[in-house]
């Protein structure tokens, strides 16, 4: 089968990480033809370093109308992913984003309706998609080993970042260079994976957030939300790049029982009867159902991460096989970031689905008066 030719836009962290196991050929049917960036030592990098068969283009543009790629990964600054994805489709290529999708809805609802007309492969790094520990608790999930679900809480606070971390570039932490804090940046993953694995999107949102508590920054960098679905279910999301040492506890509640997610291991506690059919039947005042603890067992490892996301994307261009992480999906955890804002600026809650405008005016607001460099 013919090998798919890949072109990477952004040589920063993360696309210098994709060219890296790219050209030494450790995604089967993928190879590396071209890359853009627009900083000379990047490109010197990408000349030394991946060698003469990779074409470099400073402008994205550029490698976008050169005819020598088939897809393309897109790793620049978060308000880019849609405009690049929008004209990658146009020249009839197919895309897999770096997370976020996006900084708000409209932008990546547009790029999405563009994914849906070229008929192209569209994917989103959701790396996190392919650790064996989030896979199994969506596959017990889905096969009702939770019963309905009653209450989650996930605790994600281990992302703790200096103020020499901020300092060292001038978009980091601004409204015009990230368009947010922890919520856009560190946290993307914990979003999707929240409604990826129980399969549930909040009706409403309330959150509480702290924009640059003990650093000098714009942003958000201290999170408390707090959700409601249609079910009556609820849920508290906590995250925090200014506290140490931090956590890690994602907790799911179910009508069965309870599944918590702390240090790599997984622990079901398992109702002997469900809570609805104790309740309806127990006569005895005080008491609850028996429970086991069960360890559940799990692959060993993390999956195979961002490696992983890139050979199912390949793979979907050459066999048609359904994506792991479809792009179309990124607006989901997206819609959750931008509700938590929104909540925040206008003291209040959100509903879902979100009202996009108002969210965008109000981003446009504090883009006008940011401090930081335009990405």
């Amino acid at each position: 089968m013919k090998k798919v030719r890949i072109g990477i836009i952004g040589l920063g962290n993360m696309g210098t990480g994709h060219a890296q196991y790219l050209a030494k050929g450790e995604v089967e049917g993928a190879e590396l033809t071209a890359i853009s960036d627009p900083r000379p030592e990047r490109l010197q990098w990408a000349a030394e370093t991946l060698g003469d068969g990779v074409q470099r283009y400073e402008d994205p543009e550029a490698l976008l109308t050169s005819g020598s790629i088939d897809g393309v990964l897109i790793c620049t600054p978060h308000y880019s992913h849609p405009e690049l994805a929008i004209q990658a489709f146009r020249n009839s290529l197919h895309v897999l984003i770096e997370k976020p999708a996006g900084v708000h809805t409209r932008q990546v609802r547009e790029m999405n309706e563009e994914a849906s007309r070229s008929g192209l492969v569209f994917g989103i790094m959701y790396n996190q998609r392919t650790n064996p520990m989030y896979r199994k608790l969506r596959e017990m999930i889905r096969q009702g080993e939770l019963g309905e679900i009653r209450r989650l809480n996930w605790i994600i606070t281990d992302w703790y970042r200096s103020q020499s971390y901020y300092n060292s570039g001038g978009w980091r932490a601004s409204w015009a260079g990230e368009g947010g804090g922890v919520l856009i940046n560190q946290a993307p993953h914990q979003l999707d994976l929240w409604q990826w694995t129980t399969g549930m999107m909040p009706k409403r949102i309330r959150a509480f957030c702290s924009f640059g508590k003990h650093r000098d920054i714009e942003v958000e960098n201290e999170v408390t939300a707090y959700a409601e679905y249609e079910n009556g279910a609820t849920a508290v999301f906590i995250t925090s790049t200014c506290e140490t040492p931090g956590t890690n506890r994602f907790e799911v509640t179910g009508d069965r029982g309870k599944i918590v997610m702390e240090g790599g291991r997984m622990t079901f506690w398992r109702n002997e009867k469900s809570e609805t059919e104790f309740n309806a039947t127990y006569t005895g005042g005080f008491g609850q159902p028996e429970y086991q603890t069960v360890e559940i067992p799990l692959e060993p490892g993390e999956g195979e991460q961002h490696k992983g996301i890139t050979k199912d994307w390949v793979q979907a261009i050459q066999s048609g096989t359904p994506l792991l992480a479809p792009g179309e999906e990124g607006i989901k955890g997206l819609m959750l970031s931008n509700a938590m804002l929104l909540s925040a600026w206008t003291d209040d809650w959100a509903e879902l689905p979100l009202d996009e405008d108002l969210f965008y005016n109000l981003l446009q607001e504090r883009i006008r008066t940011s401090g930081g460099v335009q990405s």
